[in-house]
This record gives C-alpha cells, structure tokens and sequence, in this order.
C-alpha cells in the first residue's frame, strides 16, 4: 500500500507549514529556517503535541525578506559559527608569516598546495567537529576513553609546548605590526594585546565572544584584493594551481611541512570538537539519532565555509608574495615591512597599515582559540570545569590555565627571536606535531563504539588517510636529506 502524502494542518489564518515545508517554500537552507525560528524571527504556532508550525502568511514574509540581497547575506553569515571562525582563525598571524615566507621564497611553484589541501582540510576539520557533536565531549576527553589517560597528556603537553610557541610568534608578528602603525615598543606591543585578550576571554560569555571572532573574520580578506590589482599572468598561475611541483630539496620539502602544519593546526582539532560541544549546549541539543544527524548536516555547511574561506585567503597569500615579492627578487622575509610589501599593489602607500590591520585582526581572532584549545583539551584530562560559556567564578582553572599560556608565549617575544622567522618556525613544529593526532583522531572517528552510525564517510576515509601518507612521506624525505 503506497504512503498518502501528509496533509497540511489547517489554521485560522491559512495552511500551516512544518519546519521542512517551510524551508521549501522559502526556498532558504534548513539550518536559516531553524535558527530564524530559534531567534524568535519566525513566529510559529505551537501544536498540542509540541511540534511547530509556520502560517502561509510567514512564509509569504519570509520570502520577501530574502529577495533583499543586503538580508540574504546577513542571514548567512549570521548563521555561521564555529566552523567559518576556525577557518578564519586558520590565517592566523602564523599562517599570513607562512604563506607570505614560501610565496616569497618558492614564488608560484608551491601555489598548488592550496588547491591539493583543500579536500584534506575540509576532511580534517569534519572529523573533528563530527567526534564533539556525537560524543558530546571535547577531543581531549574521547581520547582518554580510547587511548589512556597517560598517553592522552602526552598528546596534550605536545599540543601546549606548540600552542604556546605560536602564541608567542603570534602575539610578536602583532607587536611589529603595531610598531609599523605607531612606533609602539615590541615589548609594549606584546605585553599590550596578551592583556586585551586574555580580558575578553575571560569576560566575554561564549555567545557574545563567538560574534566578535566572526566580525574578526572579515580581517582576512585584505590579500584575496590585493591578489587581484598585482595583475598577475592567469594563466600561470591556473597552472600552477593545479599541476604540482615537486623538489627533493631540503627547504622545499620544510616549506610543504610548515604549510601543512598551518593549515591543518592541531589546535584547531580540539578546539573545533570544544566548540561544537559548546554549540551543543547553546542550541540545547538532545542526544538521538535524528537530532545528531541533523546538526553534523548542518555542521558540514558551517566547517565547509570556514575552511574554504581559509583556503582562498591562503591561496591568494601565496599568489600575493609571488607576483609581487619573489618575480622582483625579493626571496627571503625578514620582517613584517618586508611581508607588507606584498599588499603594496592593492594598497600603494598604505600596504603597511592593511597588513598590519589583517596581522592584528587575525591575531586577536587566533590568539584566544590557540589558548582556549590547549585549556579545554588539559582541563578535560585532570577533569577540571571548562568552557568559554562559563563565568570567571564558575571555571578558575581554566581560565587561569588561558593566562598561563599568555605570560609563557609574551617570554618567547623576550628572547630577540625575529617575529616572522617564529612563524614559519612555529609552523613546521605544528606540522610534525600534528601526525601523531590526525591517526588518532582517524581512528577515534571511525570507532563505532564512540561514533554509533556516524562514522567517517567515504569521502572523509580517502582525504584524511592521505594526509596522513602525504606528512609521513614529508617527514621521512627531511630525515632522509638531513642525514645525506
């Protein structure tokens, strides 16, 4: 007997949509349709059984909204969360020093990483925000019940001697960029932003703290506009987008380690299972296949967006320091003056204040997340109260833990490191770091007994397994030409 179509409820003011049908008629993505009705912009009927339905007349204003593109547009990045902060925070301090350094010294010939890491990005980043959403706890957490408690705070004290490094390198690359803007001592400048954001780490809620990151986020876009007015030859560079270059030589083979430990950060795995979790709390999820499943959909079109939007920043970063740094044999970036040098394209005699604004901005975005990962990831292994959501009062450890790595990575600035070396630096050791947990969350993901039914899809098995190969292969080809 075939199914009959339900029938739409009927109401004194018209039909009376679901939450689905409302979408369709809509026409916008379920996850606005939910949020809007969550924000109380939806006025909806509540049925007898709890369920809620949207009046015709809703619907009808609803799609009026949207055919204002201003609206359109605010909707969906007002939607976005954890997943499009981390990918900002991805072109952090650390990765503009990065790629700026390899754009410089490789020029087009590693711009193909870009497009090659794209899917493992993407895959990474979904293993990660899958395992907080399904087990509910952050990383650290899950992978005691799988790994051991010992074993668990080695993997955790290698994340906080890499976090703390790049926020010392971090919190330097902002201090020479206030230097160029004002004259700022480095010290001062340091000292400075350590204090701005460990205050508003520790006085900003969750909620009101994640809409500030997002705003933070636009900082990144400076490079993709200056990728375009240094009028690069595009068909070359399309070339080399997309055919690889490889060189069995030392420095090239650390450049592709430095890129990779940029760009898939072992900080960003445990902060985007925290903040999932986080997310969890705020939209009150209840634990059931439908609810769980719906949020990882949901989760695919947040971390999706964030880690595209890295990649196109990375890509145009790259771009950037070849056309204008490298094809003018300038090779080697010392300092921050040399880096803004890239913008001056876009920006002529205001290159200085646009990189500096995006070195800072990226900086008060990445820095607090680079802190906030290593306390989640330590405070769930001695189960300590942890959570940006929580009061000053209510989680002492972990925000003292928070200020902890501050005052450690201002030390670093102390030493007479130059900011933009500590980046690329800081970088590598990311990248070495970081295989040792891509197994582990490889296997955690794909653990039936932590995941259930939401297991890594295929797609997510391929990339990620890859990334695995493609570091290992990276690592021993460096051993190999140290020791030749």
């Amino acid at each position: 007997m075939k199914n009959k179509k339900p029938q739409k409820t009927t109401h004194p003011k018209g039909t009376l949509h679901t939450l689905s049908e409302f979408r369709r008629e809509a026409g916008i993505p379920l996850v606005i349709a939910k949020k809007m009705v969550m924000w109380g912009e939806v006025k909806v009927v509540k049925m007898k059984d709890g369920a809620v339905r949207i009046t015709e007349e809703e619907v009808q204003r609803i799609k009026e909204t949207f055919r204002n593109p201003r609206k359109k547009v605010k909707y969906y990045l007002r939607v976005l969360g954890p997943g499009v902060i981390t990918g900002a925070s991805d072109d952090d301090p650390s990765g503009i020093g990065t790629y700026s350094s390899v754009g410089a010294m490789f020029g087009f010939a590693i711009l193909w990483t870009a497009a090659w890491l794209l899917p493992i990005m993407l895959a990474i980043q979904e293993v990660s925000a899958r395992i907080g959403i399904v087990a509910n706890h952050g990383l650290a957490n899950v992978l005691q019940k799988h790994y051991g408690r010992k074993i668990v705070l080695g993997i955790v004290a290698i994340l906080i001697i890499a976090n703390v490094v790049n926020i010392g390198a971090d919190l330097g690359a902002m201090a020479a960029s206030l230097k160029m803007l004002t004259g700022a001592d480095l010290y001062f400048g340091s000292v400075l932003f350590a204090l701005v954001i460990i205050l508003m780490e520790i006085f900003f809620q969750y909620h009101v703290y994640v809409r500030v990151l997002k705003w933070l986020t636009l900082s990144v876009f400076a490079y993709i506009f200056a990728g375009f007015m240094a009028h690069p030859n595009w068909f070359e560079v399309l070339k080399s987008a997309f055919v690889p270059t490889m060189r069995f030589n030392a420095n090239y083979i650390f450049a592709l380690i430095a890129i990779f430990g940029t760009t898939i950060t072992p900080y960003l795995f445990f902060w985007q299972t925290s903040e999932e979790v986080e997310e969890n709390k705020m939209l009150k999820v209840k634990w059931n296949k439908l609810a769980v499943h719906t949020r990882v959909r949901e989760m695919r079109t947040d971390v999706g967006a964030g880690m595209l939007l890295a990649n196109i920043v990375f890509f145009f970063i790259i771009l950037t320091t070849a056309q204008v740094l490298f094809k003018n044999g300038v090779t080697n970036i010392g300092s921050a003056e040399q880096a803004a040098l890239a913008l001056k394209p876009f920006a002529g005699n205001l290159a200085y204040l646009l990189f500096a604004l995006g070195i800072i901005g990226t900086g008060i975005l990445a820095v607090p997340i680079l802190a906030g990962s290593g306390a989640y990831a330590l405070c769930e292994v001695m189960k300590w109260r942890e959570g940006l959501e929580l009061k000053f009062s209510r989680a002492k450890g972990f925000y003292l833990i928070i200020a902890f790595f501050f005052f450690f990575g201002l030390a670093i600035n102390f030493i007479g490191i130059e900011p933009i070396k500590a980046l690329y630096y800081a970088a590598y050791l990311n990248g070495i770091i970081a295989l040792p947990l891509l197994i582990a969350i490889m296997i955690v993901g794909n653990d039936k007994r932590i995941m259930g039914t939401e297991t890594h899809p295929g797609w997510v098995k391929f990339f990620g397994w890859l990334a695995v190969a493609f570091m290992s292969a990276a690592i021993i080809v460096t051993i190999y030409l140290a020791l030749k």
